[in-house]
């Protein structure tokens, strides 16, 4: 059997959401015309408490949109070192907004208030770029699935209220983190003004991911999709997919968390396992110890099983638990370990 566990991203609909899409009712979203997309973006601003939401083809644009949103060119954004707006999204943070990224040393991806406070350039020295917005991502991709401490949280937003800064969450991950630590969507809505969310990771849906804010922040972030080619037609068949997700797929993120915990403890074991980072969710981020075994020798042993797992560069590798990993598969992967 083929294991993928490069990223909880490969997933395929299952035969229930198949259904809701194939009896979704659709129109033309770029007129704002397609019921489906209309009912999953109140599902979801009335999920999180907050006014609007707007659909977006990929997490990457949704916050794209959301910095170009509260940012102008030559500003600044702060965010860690591991962040996903400044690791993997091609750039996008000059290319479309002209701004810059200042990076904070966190840990695991996750930084605290005092950190941000020093990081925010003085307003009337004109010589660095102007602070204007803080960037958090929960859970943290480059940092294991890691989760924030909503207090933590919150002291950072009376950082950027104290300052005058915009607050955004890159929440991609944000289901895994809400069930990990029973924490609401509201809670989150009362926290920023913007966050961008993934139905295509955790959730198992085949593309999409939606921006909330203000509707004024929806409005303007509307004209922005547009301008970055996000407009799509009878989008309604893919909405429906995310309907039916929030409806039936958040709560079992629990078993992908349980599968990435018992692959952790497995590694734990080896003697050729240099350091695994602590697992939350569905995350799996460790090291080999290449006096024992080179990181390409212990890929290329996973390939002659077919099992698929990623490099995250710097002697890290990674596997992301998913909905489609079966219990099959994880037993079968869990001896496949042991013997090697």
């Amino acid at each position: 059997m083929k294991i993928n566990l490069i990223s909880d991203t490969v997933t395929k609909p299952t035969p229930g959401m198949l259904d809701a899409m194939m009896s979704a009712n659709v129109g033309d979203d770029v007129f704002k015309n397609d019921p489906s997309v209309n009912a999953l973006e109140e599902k979801v601003a009335q999920m999180f408490g907050m006014e609007a939401a707007l659909f977006f083809p990929s997490g990457t644009m949704t916050n794209q949109t959301a910095i170009k949103l509260h940012t102008q060119p030559g500003e600044q954004l702060i965010c860690d070192k591991y962040a996903h707006v400044f690791n993997y999204e091609g750039g996008g943070v000059s290319f479309n907004s002209g701004v810059s990224c200042r990076l904070l040393d966190g840990h695991r991806g996750m930084v605290t208030a005092k950190q941000v406070e020093e990081a925010i350039n003085p307003p009337d020295f004109y010589h660095s770029p102007l602070t204007s917005l803080v960037c958090i991502e929960n859970t943290t991709n480059k940092g294991g699935g890691a989760c924030w401490d909503i207090e933590e949280l919150q002291r950072i937003k009376g950082v950027c209220e104290k300052h005058g800064l915009h607050y955004h969450l890159d929440g991609a991950r944000l289901w895994n983190a809400l069930v990990t630590k029973n924490e609401t969507p509201e809670q989150y809505g009362k926290l920023f003004e913007t966050i961008s969310v993934c139905l295509s990771k955790g959730l198992g849906c085949p593309v999409g991911s939606i921006l909330l804010g203000r509707k004024e922040h929806i409005h303007n972030a509307l004209r922005i999709r547009k301008i970055l080619g996000g407009g799509m037609r009878q989008s309604g068949f893919l909405a429906a997919a995310g309907i039916y997700a929030l409806d039936h797929h958040i709560e079992r993120l629990a078993e992908d968390h349980s599968k990435a915990t018992e692959i952790g403890r497995e590694l734990n074991t080896l003697s050729f396992i240099k350091k695994v980072e602590p697992i939350e969710t569905n995350i799996v981020i460790f090291e080999i110890d290449e006096d024992y075994m080179s990181s390409a020798d212990f890929n290329s042993r996973l390939v002659e099983k077919d099992i698929h797992i990623i490099s995250m560069g710097q002697g890290k590798l990674r596997m992301v638990t998913h909905m489609d990993y079966t219990d099959e598969m994880h037993a079968y992967f869990l001896g496949t370990l042991k013997r090697l």
